[in-house]
């Protein structure tokens, strides 16, 4: 039986980051992925004849500049498309738009408000600092404050100097960005209320919370924290699709001598005297390695692949308190063509605002509304839809002439009432698609293939835990030192030779790959 350095349970995008850096530092590894594919939720599939879908995971921003450096990853066919801009429709006819032109986008703000146009760039020079202020945490693994460990007060000193030169004025945006709602956030910075909707709707992503929920301005700057090129709040999208960026981090990995198996479920992490053996597939197969690493959410890493005695009772807690609340659906549509918004039937000069993406977030209160549908256990209404037309950008992904459409969905809580059937599922779709039809008449007569995804879906095909994004919530209580569990956030586990490296661990989700990359580094570093 072959002996390997290291086993990869889990062939997502973290996983295979990972594989990628361990494999290059010289060690013999072996990634295994449970479905016939590696990505996890950054997947491209063709979902209909010739329709080409990121399933999931559908835009790129957060993936660290350091991982497409140190992999070469364009070598191995990463290539970014820029989105172009954000079209809000208003329910009055009009819209606010975001274009990639930054005068342009000041002089569509000041149609709106002068003094919004006036605050904008403070607001964006204030959060362009922010990112630059917490990204140094993205790549650190978090110091154990309760430690005297000299690791941890060396780490805990680093923390404390940085934090200390942002000066009084940007700490007190820190504190703020960390504690507030997204909405009372903006409320200090705008007027305009579609401008606050659209903005604060990133604080919403991933989370059961509305965005007059304390702690949504923290999920509003962590996306800020996207990075392409080197240009901060730079969203854009795979040439061919999400799937795309985990094939590149894949063809790294393998280039440097890893080996990747699918259809390969693992069952458990063998464990003997408190040290991981390798792993029981779900075959019966046995395979033995030094260092096991699980990239799967903390639920399925602690309480499905090791036996409870393996775990300190205080561990099982904390991980059994962890909050999934998976909230965000997902609908995938096949177009016969493109629909015409009413705010803009022309779709602006080039077409550009199918380039770009939609954001149907008119108000503050309407975002709210469809929360307000979610903490009673149903499914929105009318609710947060981000929307965007990746054919366009890339036409590879859909037959000529016509047009594959992805719409991100809040709220769809996993906990539906009744449970989420067959019946319910086509309920949310049509709830989907009539609003999409209330801001683009007409939109409905374009369809010709639509697919439907549920948290409980999402939880089913990739294995995330009540279907939640980010591996758990990005919860102020569930980040950094906390993340997932107070003791065990340094991508260790009470199992010796057994890591953590999804991204339910710090520093959190999106297609960023940090995670994987902390993990990595921090086996090197123990030299297991």
């Amino acid at each position: 039986m072959k002996q390997y350095d290291t086993i990869i349970i889990g062939g997502g995008h973290n996983g295979l980051v990972t594989a990628a850096y361990l494999a290059r530092a010289g060690k013999s590894v072996l990634v295994l992925e449970r479905r016939p594919r590696v990505g996890g939720a950054a997947v491209t599939e063709e979902i209909f004849p010739g329709f080409k879908f990121s399933m999931f995971s559908y835009v790129v921003s957060l993936l660290r500049p350091e991982i497409i450096r140190d992999l070469d990853l364009p070598r191995h066919g990463l290539h970014i498309l820029p989105l172009e801009s954000t079209v809000t429709p208003m329910e009055n006819g009009n819209y606010l738009a975001a274009w990639a032109d930054h005068d342009e986008s000041r002089r569509e703000l000041y149609r709106h408000s002068p003094r919004d146009a006036e605050a904008y760039d403070e607001y964006g020079h204030l959060m362009h600092f922010m990112a630059r202020a917490v990204k140094p945490i993205l790549s650190m693994v978090p110091p154990d404050p309760t430690s005297f460990a000299p690791g941890d007060l060396a780490g805990l000193l680093k923390l404390g100097r940085h934090f200390r030169g942002l000066g009084g004025e940007r700490l007190h945006a820190l504190v703020k960005l960390m504690t507030m709602s997204s909405a009372d956030f903006l409320d200090e910075w705008f007027e305009t209320d579609v401008l606050k909707a659209t903005k604060s709707a990133s604080g919403i992503i991933g989370t059961f919370l509305g965005p007059r929920s304390p702690g949504t301005a923290y999920v509003l700057l962590h996306h800020y924290m996207g990075e392409l090129d080197g240009v901060f709040r730079a969203w854009g999208f795979a040439k061919g699709g999400t799937g795309a960026v985990s094939e590149a981090i894949a063809s790294a990995a393998r280039s440097f001598g890893a080996e990747i198996r699918c259809n390969a479920g693992v069952s458990k992490v063998m464990v003997k005297n408190g040290r991981a053996l390798g792993v029981a597939l779900e075959n019966g197969d046995e395979l033995r390695a030094s260092t096991v690493v699980s990239s799967l959410d903390p639920r399925r890493t602690f309480l499905q692949l090791l036996e409870r005695g393996d775990l300190p009772d205080d561990l099982i807690g904390d991980i059994h308190r962890f909050k999934f609340r998976g909230s965000s659906g997902k609908v995938n549509l096949a177009l016969s063509g493109l629909p015409k918004f009413a705010c803009m039937p022309d779709g602006g000069p080039g077409g550009r605002l199918h380039r770009g993406a939609v954001s149907i977030s008119p108000s503050l209160d309407y975002v709210e509304r469809a929360y307000d549908d979610a903490k009673y256990g149903e499914f929105s209404r009318r609710p947060y839809m981000d929307i965007v037309f990746p054919s366009m950008i890339d036409p590879g992904m859909a037959p000529p002439g016509k047009h594959v459409m992805s719409i991100f969905v809040q709220y769809a809580p996993y906990t539906q009432n009744g449970g989420w059937t067959d019946a319910r599922r086509e309920e949310f779709g049509d709830a989907v698609v009539n609003t999409v039809e209330q801001f683009a008449p007409g939109f409905k007569s374009l369809i010709l293939h639509r697919q439907v995804i549920t948290p409980l879906d999402i939880e089913r095909i990739t294995g995330l835990s009540e279907g939640n994004i980010f591996a758990g919530e990005l919860a102020l209580h569930q980040l950094f030192f906390l993340r997932p569990a107070p003791g065990w956030a340094k991508f260790t586990t009470p199992v010796r030779g057994f890591y953590q490296a999804g991204s339910g661990t710090h520093p959190g989700g999106g297609i960023m790959g940090a995670s994987g990359r902390l993990a990595a580094m921090t086996i090197l570093k123990n030299g297991t």
